[in-house]
């Protein structure tokens, strides 16, 4: 468990934590509070670091399982998606109607997202994914594997009438992108605390739990 104390007074500090919880960039919060911009950023940078931590031994996830992955980054004219230069690839995997996990791999080569899977996916769960060939050994893994065929329009359907698709791992991507849009871009090496940070608002609700959790992992 990480706890940290701050030299700010605690009324300071939670005003910083209700702005963080409701997804006010450190600038503007600085700007509200009346403090120094970089005061702000580093409480911020603070916060990101614990969530990182404190999330990083959760459970892992059974029953239904949506992997995916996808490229973060600024626009830049060209290829993009996969081989696309200049973006970063993170790699997800979500349970369907509970949460999700990111990571920021190397690279997507099966020697490395295999054990990630492999930790984060319990035995016998049923994991659906795109066409990407890593993925073509999990039946082997000892999961059930499903493919989703991005190719065709048509929706699929299992024997049991049920839809084949990894909706709530892309609608993920697009939460956590549109949140990143507002810093006008992250910097690299502090890339996975931002990432995290989409995680954690995902996974733990709407801004007054948001709120809560950081109250219960902060010391004021």
């Amino acid at each position: 468990m990480i706890r940290r104390r701050s030299k700010l007074p605690p009324r300071t500090q939670l005003r910083l934590l209700e702005h963080f919880a409701a997804g006010t960039t450190a600038r503007t919060a600085a700007d509200l509070i009346g403090v120094n911009k970089d005061t702000a950023m580093l409480f911020y940078h603070k916060l990101r670091e614990t969530i990182t931590v404190r999330i990083a031994d959760e459970s892992p996830f059974g029953g239904e399982v949506e992997i995916d992955e996808s490229y973060f980054g600024g626009y830049r004219k060209g290829k993009r998606g996969r081989g696309a230069a200049g973006k970063t690839v993170v790699f997800g995997i979500l349970k369907r109607g509970g949460k999700v996990y990111t990571a920021v791999p190397a690279d997507l080569k099966r020697a490395t997202l295999l054990p990630i899977i492999r930790q984060k996916v319990e035995p016998d769960s049923l994991v659906i994914t795109d066409g990407l060939n890593v993925y073509d050994t999990l039946d082997a893994e000892g999961f059930a594997h499903e493919r989703v065929r991005h190719e065709t329009t048509l929706v699929e359907y299992r024997a049991n009438g049920r839809a084949a698709h990894i909706n709530g791992i892309e609608n993920f991507w697009s939460q956590a992108k549109r949140h990143l849009r507002k810093y006008n871009g992250v910097p690299k090496g502090h890339f996975e605390l931002f990432l995290k940070e989409c995680e954690w608002r995902f996974n733990y609700g709407p801004p007054r739990e948001l709120l809560r959790t950081l109250h219960r992992w902060t010391v004021i």
